[in-house]
């Protein structure tokens, strides 16, 4: 009988078109074998929070380049709490800057990943803290 795998949802906040990151993370994350469902640029939050309730994912995980994740952040945080998803952990990674870690925790964020993080730190974080 086979373990079951880690679902993480990862998605591009609003007009973030930098995604290369974003797209080596979610290969260091299969080949650690968690499933992982890439929603691709441009996503509102309200995709995400669609996308993380319809996929059951087991972690939230944003990556940001375009200096626009705390009002985001802002505006998702009530609607994964409304779909049930308050519970799950909830990561970002990208181009944040340490001013804004405190407030990212504040909202829930768990995982706070600056672009200079090991993918090895990502994936260890992320099996240490999902049950």
């Amino acid at each position: 009988m086979s373990e079951r795998k880690i679902r993480v949802v990862l998605a591009k906040p609003g007009l973030d078109g930098h995604d290369q990151g974003a797209k080596v993370v979610v290969r260091a994350l299969m080949d650690a074998g968690m499933e992982v469902i890439y929603t691709g640029l441009r996503q509102t939050p309200e995709a995400v929070a669609r996308i993380a309730l319809d996929e059951d994912a087991d972690v939230i995980a944003l990556s940001s380049m375009a200096a626009s994740h705390l009002p985001f952040c802002e505006r998702l945080k009530p609607l994964l709490e409304r779909a049930g998803l308050g519970d799950k952990l909830w990561v970002i990674g990208g181009n944040l800057p340490k001013q804004d870690h405190a407030r990212l925790r504040e909202l829930g964020f768990r995982g706070i990943f600056p672009s200079s993080s090991r993918l090895d730190d990502i994936v260890q974080f992320i099996r240490e803290n999902v049950p």
